[in-house]
């Protein structure tokens, strides 16, 4: 059995990618991890693929860490225990930029809980929509650990701002699909059963409308301008972006489509 479904085409241009361990609410151990590696890089593959919906088999999205069997990570037999334990915090971790890396916008469609690193990976996403049972919280703090994982301490602030950040961070509490709507950690909250056909319906959306060399290049620009030095670094970045673009002749296309009072066909 799978551990991360991969369904290309589900509808045109767009792949579902699902966690697939329903039993234990999709936790993370290795072997789930190293198949959504594998997943990430098949879809990235894939050019036929612009855009990618992540979700969670059956009632949960991702509970975080598996406490119970977390295995190892691949290529770690002869380790010692220094070098082991290193490998196996950045092979967790390192997950996270695997999804910011793809050229594919990825779309959270969070079923249910989502928990430590389960969380952690929706914020890796690039569009969040959350169903009415889904809940977040930081679980490594209430495990006796610390809530520094999978780039959580970097990214959550930025997403919903540093006190609500640390309320997250710093008391392991849980927060439901309305809290987290509010203080902006996803975008829009369905009704249980609805969220993936809504992320879906964006995808379809977004390949229908859109050029997916655009959003492409616009994925690139939001996640490099998270970490770039000043708003003048920031607009040569998209300066270029947008010139490269100009390239493509989706501008002149967009333009046709307009006087002949059609949707636009992009090629690129």
């Amino acid at each position: 059995m799978s551990l991360v479904l991969v369904d290309k085409n589900v509808r045109p241009h767009v792949s579902v990618c699902t966690l697939n361990k329903p039993e234990r609410l999709n936790s993370m151990s290795f072997p789930l991890v190293q198949a959504l590696y594998e997943a990430l890089d098949d879809v990235a593959q894939d050019n036929d693929c612009w855009v990618v919906v992540l979700t969670g088999a059956g009632r949960g999205f991702c509970s975080g860490l598996d406490l119970h069997d977390r295995g190892v990570p691949p290529n770690s037999h002869d380790l010692g225990f220094s070098r082991l334990a290193m490998k196996s915090m950045s092979y967790m971790s390192d997950v996270v930029p695997a999804m910011r890396n793809i050229p594919q916008p990825i779309i959270a469609a969070i079923n249910g809980p989502a928990y430590g690193g389960g969380m952690c990976l929706t914020l890796g996403a690039d569009v969040r929509y959350a169903s009415d049972t889904a809940v977040f919280c930081s679980a490594g703090i209430i495990n006796g650990l610390t809530s520094s994982e999978l780039g959580a301490t970097y990214l959550l602030p930025r997403a919903v701002g540093t006190s609500n950040a640390n309320e997250l961070l710093l008391t392991g509490r849980k927060i439901d699909a309305a809290e987290a709507l509010r203080i902006g950690l996803v975008s829009k909250v369905l009704p249980d059963g609805d969220v993936l056909n809504y992320a879906l319906e964006t995808a379809e959306e977004m390949t229908t409308n859109l050029s997916p060399f655009g959003f492409m290049m616009t994925k690139q620009s939001s996640w490099s301008n998270i970490e770039i030095s000043s708003l003048a670094a920031a607009i040569e970045l998209e300066n270029r972006n947008q010139l490269l673009a100009g390239y493509t002749g989706n501008l002149d296309e967009a333009i046709a489509a307009f006087k002949e009072k059609r949707k636009p066909s992009y090629k690129e």
